[in-house]
């Protein structure tokens, strides 16, 4: 059996297919969801400590650590990044 493998984009879900700005908005909501789990981890919260702090439900915490993307918009993602004192800046890409 022989695969081929290709350079990749730098974009995972460019590379998956979708068009060019759905999957920058997808690598927007995956590198926030990933810096939240690093958020709760590096504080050592609970997910009921991590619920209080960002304004939501356990079971909204339980969603974001278990990577559930697909509950979890940009805009709330941003949301519950504010609300844990990150600040969330956009780059432009080169």
């Amino acid at each position: 059996m022989t695969e081929t493998v290709g350079k990749s984009s730098g974009n995972v879900f460019v590379d998956l297919g979708y068009s060019p700005d759905e999957a920058a908005i997808l690598q927007m909501r995956a590198d926030l969801m990933a810096d939240l789990r690093k958020l709760i981890k590096a504080k050592r919260l609970t997910q009921a400590k991590a619920a209080e702090l960002f304004g939501v439900s356990q079971t909204r915490v339980s969603d974001l650590i278990r990577g559930k993307w697909e509950k979890f918009s940009l805009e709330m993602l941003i949301t519950l990044a504010t609300r844990a004192g990150m600040h969330v800046t956009l780059k432009k890409a080169a």
